[in-house]
């Protein structure tokens, strides 16, 4: 802390203001509808990742390595869906756009955070996929429950540490010029860049972190789908390399729809509008986690088999009990006219 709280030996004094404003979008009419159907994708969201917790968690079968990570993937998509969609909706479609200096700084910490647990559980699940295909007889062995579980504990801890170190360098700034954030929340970018003291530790640190957080998990996914292509190059049948492939169709649909947008807005660069970037980017923010519950029931065999036993078993149950209240019905009439 000491090291935040002085430069060179001295002390420093930070104008910190009272409040920020969430510009959001300029220009556009109606645009009220746009937020609705945000709220509409956030309900999806909610109800499709409750569905995928609430099965494996009920599911003994689905207990494995790789569904902990498709469930953490849940939850981390609930989570974020939770910490951003409402507060969006609040601050737009109810015109609340003055955020407070330390809302807006816990807002940051828990959007970031779980956009970086969404790429994280991207390559936890590409590492079971890598080691599945190329390894299927040491899968048992390299791909355990303590394993993955671990794996997914340090991205806990390192997403939660960095995005912590990325919030504490937001408070050494001071904000003497505008609090204007021309972004659909308290976007770390935005907001560094209008500090009106040195914030190169902030740009550094975002610079490294992007590198860290979502050009090196892209890199291995792609190295791990070159690798799990040329294993499936040596299998004998088409038909077996396309049952092999099949179990990746619905990782890979979940890596186009998070990865595409973001390299869309990155190439483009400061050549897109701010509110084309502002779409581009909320909706990579909100419809992952409402596509991902959908992806993995429809492509997933073992989910789509459990959801269809316990729809089943629900079924049977329902019919049971009316078969009882039919049987038993002459009973409640006799007892009644005693």
């Amino acid at each position: 802390m000491n090291l935040f709280n002085s430069a060179l030996g001295k002390n420093i004094t930070f104008v910190r203001p009272a409040y920020f404003i969430i510009s959001g979008f300029s220009g556009i009419p109606n645009i009220d509808y746009y937020y609705v159907f945000l709220c509409f994708v956030y309900i999806v969201s909610v109800l499709g990742n409750t569905v995928v917790m609430a099965v494996i968690y009920l599911d003994h079968n689905l207990r494995t390595p790789k569904y902990i990570a498709v469930f953490n993937l849940a939850f981390v998509d609930l989570l974020g869906s939770s910490a951003l969609v409402p507060k969006l909706l609040d601050i737009f479609l109810f015109n609340h756009r003055y955020i407070s200096y330390n809302d807006c700084l816990t807002f940051l910490f828990f959007c970031y955070t779980c956009l970086s647990m969404q790429v994280f559980n991207l390559v936890a699940l590409s590492y079971d996929r890598l080691i599945a295909i190329m390894h299927p007889l040491h899968y048992q062995v390299k791909v355990t429950h303590r394993f993955m579980l671990s794996l997914i504990a340090s991205f806990w801890l390192f997403a939660i540490i960095s995005i912590l170190v990325l919030v504490g360098l937001l408070t050494r700034l001071s904000f003497c010029r505008s609090v204007v954030i021309n972004s659909y929340f308290c976007d770390h970018g935005q907001m560094y860049r209008l500090a009106c003291n040195d914030n190169t530790p902030s740009l550094v640190l975002a610079r490294f972190l992007t590198v860290l957080v979502l050009w090196f998990p892209l890199v291995f996914i792609v190295l791990s789908y070159v690798c799990i292509g040329y294993a499936l190059s040596k299998v004998a049948t088409a038909q077996e390399r396309y049952k092999a492939f099949k179990t990746c169709t619905a990782h890979l649909s979940l890596v186009a729809i998070y990865f595409i947008p973001i390299l869309i807005t990155f190439t483009a660069g400061s050549g897109i509008h701010t509110n084309g970037r502002i779409i581009n980017l909320s909706l990579t923010s909100v419809f992952p986690p409402m596509l991902n519950p959908i992806i993995y029931v429809l492509q997933t065999k073992e989910i789509k088999v459990s959801v269809k036993k316990m729809l089943k078993v629900r079924i049977e149950s329902k019919v049971k009990v009316r078969k009882v209240i039919i049987k038993c019905h002459p009973f409640f009439i006799l007892w009644a006219l005693c």
